[in-house]
């Protein structure tokens, strides 16, 4: 009988990027397996042209299955649809729950959030995953339950249609050619993670100045606040694509840059998965755990006491970390990173 397995994935963009590298896996270990990837939407777009993935399940909880009857309505469809495996990367007591209620057989996954008792394989997360890179916690998970490694090294793929839509937004921006620059100043996970919207416009001028780049300022639809102080902060012409890209024609412009200046979050994750050159101011987070994972990265933090906190608001309400994170430091290694200098 054919193995039919749904992989319930994380819920935030950067995190499913991370997963990625254990999604092949799973594929790797189950070659011919028919593999359903259940994900929140807009997140399926960045499984799109995935050899590793058969179907998309795509449920607007919300929308679609809100409350006590959409959630077994969810259960229903799960059931109908007689999966044979279900492997968690999603940590959540309710991924665990509905595979349970939705009787798939073997149910995998690391065994938090109180939930081992509904898996039939719940796998402690151990003092060493916890140290290790986010990329490494998915694929700690696989090797505890004997599956195989595709690799470490997340992969998005890119579709005619999104190099189309590229060349198409940026001929009607007037792009004539040379380096583009990627300034990415919002994080949905709150205001810790973000460097000063007037700090990213004065990196973006003098790379503008110095190399004749064209500035690309990205953000979804909870970042126009920053893309536009970002762009009113600066002399230079820049092209704010805040709020008018989905997350295919994000991974389309983003691919398109020379270099990628990004807060920790999730479009650092895309631009790192599609190996476009990215540097990444941190402050609360981890980049130990969280960082860019790429060949061609750079991490400009400034260590202080207090970080990593993991908080989405500083407590200290002077934030620190990102204040002394400071235009010349992200501007050198910008210019390192555009000469070659970083090897």
């Amino acid at each position: 009988m054919r193995e039919r397995i749904l992989v319930r994935a994380p819920n935030w963009v950067g995190d499913l990027v991370m997963a990625l590298p254990a999604i092949e896996g799973i594929r790797a270990s189950y070659p011919n397996a028919e593999i359903t990837v259940m994900v929140k939407p807009p997140l399926e777009e960045l499984l799109l042209g995935n050899p590793a993935v058969d179907h998309i399940f795509s449920f607007d909880k919300k929308k679609d299955y809100d409350g006590p009857s959409g959630i077994a309505r969810l259960i229903k469809e799960i059931r109908v649809k007689k999966f044979t495996r279900a492997i968690l990367l999603q940590n959540a007591f309710e991924a665990a729950i509905i595979a349970f209620l939705a009787m798939v057989p073997e149910r995998e996954g690391y065994a938090t959030d109180g939930r081992g008792m509904m898996l039939t394989r719940g796998v402690r997360v151990s003092r060493e995953t916890k140290k290790k890179h986010q990329i490494h916690y998915y694929l700690d998970l696989l090797e505890k339950l004997g599956l195989k490694s595709a690799g470490e090294k997340p992969r998005l793929y890119l579709l005619d249609s999104d190099r189309q839509y590229a060349d198409g937004l940026l001929d009607e921006s007037g792009y004539a050619g040379g380096p583009i620059i990627g300034i990415n100043p919002g994080a949905q996970y709150g205001a810790a993670k973000k460097w000063h919207p007037e700090r990213f416009g004065a990196v973006a001028d003098k790379l503008a100045q110095e190399y004749g780049a064209t500035v690309l300022i990205f953000g979804g639809p909870g970042d126009v606040g920053s893309a536009a102080a970002v762009q009113a902060s600066m002399k230079s012409k820049a092209v704010n694509l805040a709020g008018r890209t989905g997350l295919r024609g994000l991974m389309s412009l983003i691919a398109r840059c020379s270099l990628f200046i990004t807060n920790d979050t999730g479009p650092m994750h895309i631009a790192s998965a599609l190996d476009v050159p990215t540097l990444a101011v941190f402050g609360s987070t981890n980049a130990a755990a969280t960082g860019p994972y790429s060949s061609s990265k750079r991490v400009v933090k400034e260590p202080v006491n207090c970080s990593p906190c993991l908080k989405r608001t500083c407590p200290l309400k002077h934030y620190r970390c990102m204040e002394k994170v400071s235009v010349p430091m992200v501007l050198e290694a910008a210019r390192s990173m555009l000469e070659g200098r970083d090897g």
